[in-house]
């Protein structure tokens, strides 16, 4: 076998443990690309669930396994070039991770090496499989089910301010889910009598502008709409949100633990340790076709009470009755 050689790419390179001790041993050592749309710096719990899924089928980074890790921190137009360098290094398995961006851009550039996806959009209409119980050729992963969540986080949002008119919501068009999360949230806004105000933040310099714009609007609320550029950047989001004083609803509890007023959705610590069981699995000798794309099965509302209590707001007890976790 050949030897691995480090990825020269910006954003990319490869761990290898002094405990391989020597050449051979790194060339018969298999190793797994890492493909993000995130940044390593805020992604240490993600990165930690990941491990512990490959963990559980006995793989472990720095003794067996070598990880070769790509962050597009972002970035997501660097996310093509670093899947093409990935397959050029003839990885056994593709974990992308980070958002639809990163399956999309693996499966692009490769039919052989299997892919394990995560991802916050419908895993179907993105075009990442055909089919969740038999997802065929090289796909297959972990469908978190972020963004068909908007609607139920209108209305928990609605439940805290039930004198608003108009909420808002911030998000990446150009992440390939957005238009569609958009559209689901507009459809339940219809039905629950409120108005949606989008406002779109591609750049992290964007942020300061639209949520002048949204406290200029005086909207009753914020939605953050599922996208991990976002999510990469929830410090200065969550901050921004109090500074304007905006009862803001996100998408993973994450955001909740920096500060935030509250969130529902799935666990993506899961998500992340399903997708290295599944590299695991694969690592071991499992085709991707015969694993079915996994699911979340519960859903986590957490509210922060001392973010509520800056706010100025009383969370009803009907609310916090369907809290999973209270932040006090």
């Amino acid at each position: 076998m050949r030897r691995r050689r480090l990825l020269v790419l910006a954003g990319c390179g490869v761990i290898a443990s002094p405990l391989l001790g020597t050449v051979a041993d790194a060339e018969t050592t298999p190793a797994v690309g890492f493909l993000s749309g995130r940044a390593a710096g805020e992604s240490a719990e993600v990165l930690a669930a990941f491990q512990q899924g490959l963990a559980e089928n006995g793989f472990i980074p720095d003794k067996n396994l070598m990880i070769e890790y790509c962050w597009a921190e972002g970035r997501y137009d660097r996310l093509p070039e670093m899947a093409s360098e990935l397959v050029k290094h003839q990885v056994a398995v593709i974990a992308a991770t980070g958002g639809s961006v990163s399956g999309l851009a693996a499966k692009k550039v490769t039919t052989t090496i299997p892919i394990v996806f995560a991802s916050g959009g419908d895993a179907i209409k993105l075009g990442l499989v055909s089919n969740l119980s038999r997802p065929s050729g090289n796909v297959t992963g972990v469908n978190i089910t972020f963004g068909a969540l908007g609607p139920k986080r209108l209305e928990l949002l609605r439940d805290l301010i039930p004198k608003a008119t108009t909420i808002a919501m911030l998000v990446n068009l150009n992440y390939p889910s957005a238009a569609t999360e958009v559209a689901e949230v507009k459809a339940g806004a219809a039905h629950l009598g409120l108005e949606i105000a989008v406002f779109n933040a591609t750049t992290e310099g964007e942020f300061e502008p639209s949520f002048s714009a949204i406290a200029e609007q005086r909207v009753g609320g914020l939605l953050v709409g599922d996208d991990p550029f976002l999510q990469s950047h929830r410090d200065h989001l969550v901050r921004l949100a109090a500074n304007r004083a905006v009862p803001t609803m996100y998408f993973s509890r994450d955001f909740a633990d920096a500060g935030g007023l509250l969130s529902y959705g799935p666990s993506i610590n899961d998500a992340y340790r399903l997708v290295g069981v599944y590299t695991g699995r694969i690592l071991k000798g499992a085709k991707p076709a015969d694993l079915p794309v996994q699911q979340p099965t519960k859903f986590d509302l957490v509210i922060n009470l001392k973010a509520a209590k800056a706010l100025g707001l009383t969370v009803p007890q009907s609310l916090l009755a369907r809290a999973d976790e209270v932040i006090e």
